[in-house]
Parts: C-alpha cells; sequence; structure tokens
C-alpha cells in the first residue's frame, strides 16, 4: 500500500483476536453489521476497510484511477500486516472476491484463510465460455431505471430500492445502506457517488493478467459464498471458484441474492469461523 493511500476501516470486537479483513465491494458497507458483529461474537478482531475511492479511503479521481487491480490487492495485504503481525483471514465480497483472489495469490503469507462472497474468477468484463454471465433480462431492467441526480440523497436511496428488488434483494435494506454510503462519501459530485454506490472504477482499471487458471495454487481454507438467487453474478460462479480452489467449501444461500442478508449473518459466520 503506498505511503500516499489511506484506507478507511471499521474495527469489531477484540483488537487482540485473529484477524478477519473484510475487503468492500467496493465500500465497506457491502459487508452487514450482524456479520461483523457475529464474527467479533465468535472470538476474531474483524475489521472492514473501503477500496480506494470509495468511503473514508483516499479518493483523488474515479473517472481516472492511477492504480490497477493488482495494487488493490496489495492494499489488502498491506493492511492485513498492518493490523496483525499473524497471518490474517481476507473474505471479499462482489468486486473485492476479485481482489481477495488476487491478494491471496500474489500474498500468500499475509494470509490463513479465504471466504469470496458472491464473486466470480475473472475480472470485470467479458465473461468465460464456461461461467453464467449477468441475467440478461435482469440487467434490462436494472440499466433501464432512470439514473438519479447523485447529488440527491433521497434520489440516490431511491435508485438503489429500486435496483434491489429488480435483483432480487431487500429494498428497504438497500435504501437504508444507500443513504449510509452517500453520507460516507466524501463528495457529493456525481463521479465520487458512482464510484461509491456503484464500483464504476473497476471498469477503469486495469486488471490484468488472468488470475484464474492460478485458482489451483491457493493452499490455503476457503469458504465460497453464494446466494442462489444471484442474477448479476449467478451461483455457477461460485461453484466454479469452489470446484477450482482446492479444498474450497461452498456454502449456497438458498433465499439470497446478490447482497448478504442479515438473516444468513449466523450461518455465514459460523461457517467462517469453521475454516
Amino acid at each position: 500500500m503506498s505511503e500516499n493511500v489511506k484506507l478507511g476501516v471499521e474495527h469489531f470486537g477484540d483488537t487482540a483476536a485473529p484477524l478477519v479483513l473484510l475487503a468492500g465491494g467496493p465500500t465497506m458497507l457491502s459487508w452487514p453489521d450482524a456479520l461483523c458483529r457475529a464474527l467479533a461474537n465468535g472470538g476474531r478482531h474483524v475489521v472492514r476497510y473501503d477500496l480506494r475511492d470509495c468511503g473514508a479511503s483516499t479518493t483523488v479521481d474515479p473517472q481516472a484511477p492511477a492504480y490497477t487491480l493488482r495494487d488493490l490487492a496489495a492494499d489488502a495485504a498491506a493492511l492485513a500486516r498492518e493490523l496483525d503481525d499473524r497471518p490474517a483471514h481476507l473474505a471479499g465480497i462482489g468486486v473485492g472476491g476479485m481482489i481477495a483472489q488476487l491478494a491471496a495469490l500474489d500474498h500468500p503469507k499475509a494470509f490463513a484463510a479465504l471466504t469470496l462472497a458472491g464473486t466470480r474468477p475473472v475480472a470485470p468484463g467479458p465473461v468465460d465460455a464456461d461461467l453464467p454471465d449477468h441475467d440478461a433480462a435482469t440487467m434490462k431492467r436494472r440499466f433501464a431505471l432512470p439514473k438519479p441526480d447523485w447529488s440527491d440523497r433521497a434520489a440516490v436511496a431511491r435508485f438503489a430500492a429500486d435496483g434491489a428488488a429488480i435483483l432480487g434483494d431487500d429494498p428497504d435494506a438497500a435504501r437504508a445502506r444507500a443513504e449510509r454510503i452517500f453520507d460516507r462519501a466524501p463528495s457529493t459530485r456525481p463521479a465520487v457517488q458512482m464510484a461509491n454506490h456503484l464500483g464504476t472504477v473497476f471498469a477503469k482499471l486495469d486488471c490484468k493478467p488472468r488470475w484464474r487458471e492460478r485458482l489451483p495454487e491457493l493452499a490455503m481454507p476457503t469458504l465460497v459464498v453464494h446466494g442462489r438467487r444471484d442474477r448479476f453474478f449467478p451461483v455457477g460462479n461460485g461453484e466454479a471458484l469452489a470446484r477450482e480452489i482446492p479444498g474450497a467449501r461452498l456454502l449456497v444461500l438458498e433465499q439470497a441474492a446478490t447482497a448478504l442478508p442479515d438473516v444468513a449473518a449466523d450461518e455465514v459466520a459460523a461457517a467462517m469461523l469453521a475454516l
């Protein structure tokens, strides 16, 4: 992690306990409070953090990021080492799951366990032919939503709720999360708010080279968590991750879609704590 980059973090639990590091997807609020508390109650020091250009982390220009996916992976490793001299349990959700995969491959000594939630084994962009892509009908409805005035908190919250309903997630939870994300963003500038809510930075990042073919190198206990009803990254993506990472366990949340619902917090936490 560059000395010019500061990452926004939030702590749960005993700071002397083993570290579970939660990479945002893209903001730390992608990880539900209920899950963070459940992990902390299970005897872990839980730290969730914002990726660059999001939340309380360094924000420069989300429309022209001067860093790569590998830099974000290096951020995770550097933060883990800064927080604890023992290897951490790294977890990533959505695009954060892509970062987590690469971080575990490139910095294996920094991590002792890996959790990958609602993600896939390839970078943003065209998907491999054997992986299920975004559900076309759902994406058509999602992208047909009128874009909000990104400087208007209420409009952004409505947009998030409407999008969640289309994706199969809880609209009320999405609205509340969007309000918190809006309030934590360093600016109401449209590019900054879009980066916080939509992860638009990832469309502009250098995400090469590929890492999927390296997944069999992973030698740490791994949990793959995926919603059965996920229409953005259909469950086949999680199934592929679990097949290609040696010894990985797959936990399919039958009633979940894209977001991790609070009702699944205890089940997910128990699976993570068992690694």
